[in-house]
Parts: structure tokens; C-alpha cells; sequence
């Protein structure tokens, strides 16, 4: 039996393999709003066949878009066209999840292909970012954010309750928090982005509370039955990985007490000059530390998408779930072409009927 096209279940939600697509941003949404693409797209990819598909970035306010094409989760009246890609991954024999995020000094950026930067001050499509501190990311980024007030960072937490309300609202099973890529979360636990001499900064603990809090808060209206998961980068790959790593761990078992019930394992991406080591299933080992340290089921990406890597890494339990991305943009049947090249017998079983009787059908032919 593949390890990677066994079931997996989190609290009361079963999923149909190992196989999940992460978030990916579109950024086609208009103020927040998503349209045919995003209907089309999100369909199209449950039906290829993973067991969890992760709708992108869904900003929980205005100011928490990455890019003026983000999608939104901070009115009502997004909830509608949420609704309808949530039935449709679900239709499809996949678990719906969202992640919900806020990109705190990242924020206020073209789309990639657009520049990748940060939006010009004098261009009316851009906004004022906010962070821990008043410090740039740098590089291709360099709006200084101001630094938040108390009462900023409590407003930003009862966003992310409201965008996790409305989640739930819209029939997802499946709830991410983004706290890593050098976003706000992370921008908040990173020593180098976060230079507070409040109960925010400082010490870990101090750099760990707006991460925590937000999950408390979070918690209290996810329901238990449903998995509440989150992605942090626990490694920055900027000289200090032992010193990150270790910081990390003890952040997730604390996470793990608040009902965190899986990582997503990444990278922290805070800095510009990192160096990271790019290379296939680069992330894996790491992600193994977590799981078997922070005693939690683990899911990662990066360099994974390859069939036997994938069924590797979720054999020899490093990882839970694997993150495919690029691949299923490439090929949204990817899990059927995972089954071939795994050998496994009839794999055509992955793919929804109308497909998968032809390609049966023509398969016997031969």
C-alpha cells in the first residue's frame, strides 16, 4: 500500500490521500473579491484527485493583502463567493481549507509579475503597512512600516477571529493561520524584524505572544471537531539555524497546547539575504525535527513534488502531509500521475469518473 495514497485523518476531518494543495496566490481578486478565475481554478484542482486543497493568502483586512489582487475575509459580503469554491473542492471528494493572513511590511506590493515591489508612494493603489516594528524588509521592499500600537495589534487579532468566523461561515473544514514568509506573524517572532522593548519583543516569550494570542483567540471560535492548523517558517537559513530552529520548537509545543493541531512547515523568508539551501525535499529533515520534537503531525513542501520524494517523505515519517504546489499548477491531475509512477494498480481510481473510465478504457486497449 503507498504511503502517500493512504487516508489521514485530523480530528473529526479524513482525508481521501496525503496529498494537499497549499496556498497559492492568484492575486486576480478584486477588492478582495474573487471571480471566475478563482471558481474555475480552485474546481478544477479538487478534481484532480488531492485530499486537501488550501484556498490562497485571504487577507483579514484591507491593509493585510500582499497585493491589491489578494482575496478577503473582512466583510460579509466576501463570504458568498468563498462559499461557492468551498462546495466546489468539496463536490470534488477533497477536504476545502482557507488560509487566512495578514502581510504586515509586506504589504502594499505589485503583483510578481507586475514588479514584485512595493507599490509607489504616489500610486493611489497603495496603502500604509504596519508591523512590529518601524523596520523595512529590504531589497525590492523597502516601505518602513510604522510600528504597531497595542491597540493595532489587538484589532489585527479580532480581524483574524472575524476572517475565521466567516471561513467557517462559508463551509471550509480546514483552517490555516499564515505565520510565516516574513509576513506579520513572523515579522513579529523574528529577532531582526522585531526590535520591541514592549511585552511583544524581547525575550521569546515576548516574541512568541502576538503568535499565540492570535491562536488563542482564533481557537475559541474554530470549532474542536475541525482541524485548526497553522504555517511557520521555523528556520530562516540566515546563519542562526540551530539558535531559529530550537527558538521554534519550543514556540510549537506551546502552540500545540493552545489546540494548534498541525504545522505547516516553512521557511521564515524574513530577510533578503538568507541563504537557502533550494534543493529536493530540502525542508524534510527539518520537518521531522518539529514533528518528532513538538510531538504534532506536520505537513511541508518545497522541492516534494517529485512522486517517489513525496511517498519517501511521508513513509519514513517525516511528514504527515505533503504541500504540492508548482506541480498541480502544471498538471492539475498530478495525484493521478503520482499513482502511475508509483506503479500502484488501476490508478486511474484517483481521477473523477468521466475521466477515468476513458483513460481506463483506453489504457485496456493497448
Amino acid at each position: 500500500m503507498s504511503a502517500l495514497f493512504s487516508p489521514f485523518t485530523l480530528k473529526d476531518v479524513t482525508l481521501r490521500n496525503r496529498i494537499a494543495v497549499p496556498p497559492m496566490c492568484q492575486y486576480s481578486a478584486t477588492d478582495g473579491f474573487v471571480n471566475d478565475w478563482h471558481q474555475v481554478h480552485y474546481a478544477q484542482i479538487a478534481r484532480g484527485g488531492a485530499g486537501l486543497v488550501i484556498v490562497e493568502a485571504t487577507a483579514v483586512s484591507p491593509e493585510g493583502r500582499i497585493t491589491p489582487g489578494c482575496t478577503g475575509l473582512w466583510s460579509d459580503e466576501h463570504t458568498a463567493g468563498m462559499a461557492q469554491i468551498a462546495a466546489s473542492i468539496k463536490a470534488a471528494g477533497a477536504v476545502p481549507g482557507i488560509q487566512i493572513a495578514h502581510a504586515g511590511r509586506k504589504a502594499s506590493a505589485n503583483r510578481p509579475w507586475e514588479g514584485d515591489d512595493h507599490i509607489a508612494a504616489s500610486d493611489a493603489r497603495g496603502w500604509e503597512t504596519i508591523a512590529p516594528s518601524a523596520i523595512a524588509f529590504g531589497a525590492n521592499l523597502p516601505q518602513v512600516p510604522r510600528a504597531m500600537t497595542r491597540d493595532d495589534i489587538a484589532r489585527v487579532q479580532q480581524d483574524f477571529v472575524a476572517a475565521a468566523q466567516r471561513a467557517l461561515a462559508a463551509g471550509f473544514q480546514w483552517l490555516e493561520l499564515h505565520f510565516a514568509h516574513g509576513y506579520l506573524a513572523q515579522s513579529f517572532f523574528n529577532v531582526d524584524a522585531n526590535r520591541r522593548d514592549d511585552e511583544y519583543g524581547g525575550s521569546l516569550a515576548g516574541r512568541s505572544r502576538f503568535l499565540l494570542e492570535t491562536l488563542a483567540a482564533v481557537r475559541k471560535v474554530w470549532p474542536q471537531e475541525l482541524p485548526l492548523t497553522a504555517r511557520f517558517g521555523v528556520i530562516e537559513y540566515d546563519g542562526r539555524d540551530e539558535e531559529t530552529l530550537a527558538a521554534s520548537v519550543a514556540l510549537v509545543k506551546q502552540m500545540r497546547a493552545g489546540g494548534l493541531d498541525m504545522l505547516n512547515v516553512s521557511v521564515g523568508f524574513s530577510t533578503p539575504q538568507a541563504n537557502i539551501p533550494w534543493g529536493a525535499g530540502f525542508l524534510a529533515p527539518v520537518a521531522e525535527r518539529v514533528r518528532r520534537e513538538a510531538e504534532l503531525p506536520v505537513a511541508s513542501s518545497w522541492g516534494i513534488d517529485a512522486p517517489h520524494i513525496a511517498e519517501r517523505v511521508v513513509a519514513n515519517g517525516q511528514m504527515d502531509l505533503v504541500m504540492v504546489g508548482r506541480a498541480h499548477l502544471a498538471n492539475p491531475h498530478y495525484p493521478y500521475q503520482a499513482a502511475k509512477q508509483l506503479e500502484l494498480k488501476d490508478p486511474s481510481w484517483v481521477l473523477p469518473a468521466p475521466y477515468a473510465h476513458w483513460l481506463e478504457r483506453y489504457r485496456v486497449q493497448e
